[in-house]
C-alpha cells in the first residue's frame, strides 16, 4: 500500500491539538543535541519517545517550533510551554485505516487514543465533494475517504437502502457492460476529486462479476490509488476466502493497483493462516499487498446484507 499517495490526498486539520498531529519525521538524537540549548515554543520532557521509522525507543526531550519538531534529545531544553510526559509514550500520530462513523464524538475518542488521522476506506462514498464538504471545519483530527464501489453501485442501480450497505439491486443484479463503464468513470471522477483510495465490499455486491471488479482496479491503478477490499467469500468452505483473496491478488497483479485486504481474520476464519501465507508469498514476488486485523475474533454486519445469502 502506498501510504505516501494517501497522505498527499488526505484532508488535514490545521489544529495543534497534540504533539501527535505534527506532520514531521523525528530527528535523530545526534542531530538534536546540537540545538538542545535553543529555546522552543513547546517542549515535551521525559517522555518515552517511540518512532517506528527510525526505531527509536528511549526517554527523550522534544523541542517544537512553529508546529514542527526541531529537536529530540536527552539534554535539558527550555520552552515557553512545557509538558511533562514522564511515564507516558510520545509517538507520531496513529492512522486508523478502517473507520465508518466520522462524527465528532468518534473523532474525539480516537484523538484520546492517539489517532490523528481517520480514514473511511472500505465502504467509502459515491460523492467525494459532498463527503468532504459535510466535514470541512468540523473535525478534531485529519480524515480521508475512498470512492466506494459499493456506494457507486448503489447510486447507479438506485438501491433502496438508506443505510451503509445495499439491500436491493446493488447486491443482486449483474451489471451490464455499459453500467460497468459508468462505474469506472465514476470511480475515476472520485479519485480526481480527492478520494484517497478505491473501496470495495465485494461480499455485499455479490452479483458483481470478476470483470467488473478488475475494471475498478484498473481505474484505481490509473491514479496510483490503493484498493481496500472486503473479500467476496467467508471461511474455508468453497467458494471460500482463499478463492476470494486469489481474485483480488490477481486483479492487483493484472492492473498494477496496490491491494489492501481488510479485516483478514473475520473473512478468513480458520483459513486466516493460509490467507496470511498467500499475502506473504505475493509480497515476496514484488506485489504491493497488505492486510489488517482487529484485536478480537468477533465480527458484525447488517442482517439484510448479501453475506448471509451464502450457503
Amino acid at each position: 500500500m502506498r501510504m505516501l499517495a494517501i497522505a498527499q490526498r488526505v484532508r488535514a486539520i490545521p489544529l495543534v491539538v497534540s504533539l501527535l498531529i505534527v506532520p514531521t519525521r523525528f530527528l535523530p538524537s545526534s542531530i538534536a543535541s546540537s540545538v538542545a540549548t535553543q529555546d522552543y515554543d513547546v517542549v515535551i520532557l521525559h517522555g518515552r519517545v517511540i518512532d517506528p521509522e527510525s526505531k527509536l525507543d528511549a526517554i527523550r526531550n522534544i523541542g517544537i517550533n512553529q508546529g514542527t519538531i526541531q529537536a529530540i534529545t536527552d539534554d535539558q531544553i527550555i520552552g515557553r510551554i512545557t509538558i511533562d510526559a514522564k511515564g507516558l509514550i510520545v509517538s507520531p500520530g496513529f492512522i486508523d485505516l478502517h473507520v465508518h462513523d466520522m462524527d465528532e464524538q468518534n473523532h474525539r475518542f480516537e484523538a484520546m487514543d492517539g489517532v490523528t488521522t481517520a480514514m473511511e476506506l472500505e465502504v467509502g462514498t459515491a460523492d467525494v465533494d459532498r463527503w468532504y464538504a459535510e466535514r470541512d471545519g468540523k473535525r478534531l483530527i485529519n480524515y480521508g475517504v475512498s470512492i466506494g464501489h459499493i456506494k457507486v453501485r448503489m447510486s447507479l442501480m438506485h438501491d433502496p437502502s438508506k443505510a451503509l450497505l445495499p439491500s436491493g439491486d446493488a447486491t443482486r443484479r449483474v451489471a451490464s457492460e455499459a453500467e460497468i463503464e459508468k462505474m469506472k468513470r465514476h470511480i475515476e471522477h472520485g479519485l480526481k476529486r480527492g478520494a484517497v483510495a478505491v473501496g470495495f465490499g465485494i461480499a455485499y455486491t455479490a452479483a458483481a462479476s470478476h470483470w467488473e471488479i478488475l475494471e475498478m482496479f484498473r481505474a484505481a491503478a490509473s491514479f496510483g490509488a490503493p484498493c481496500f477490499v472486503h473479500l467476496r467469500h467467508l471461511g474455508d468452505k468453497e467458494p471460500n476466502s482463499i478463492q476470494a483473496l486469489e481474485e483480488v491478488i490477481a486483479a492487483a497483479m493484472i492492473s498494477g493497483a496496490p491491494l489492501h485486504a481488510v479485516h483478514i481474520q473475520s473473512t478468513g476464519g480458520r483459513a486466516t493462516p493460509r490467507l496470511l501465507q498467500m499475502i506473504s508469498e505475493a509480497q515476496s514476488h514484488g506485489l504491493d499487498v497488505t492486510t489488517e486485523c482487529y484485536p478480537y475474533t468477533a465480527g458484525m454486519t447488517a442482517i439484510e446484507s448479501a453475506t448471509f445469502n451464502e450457503g
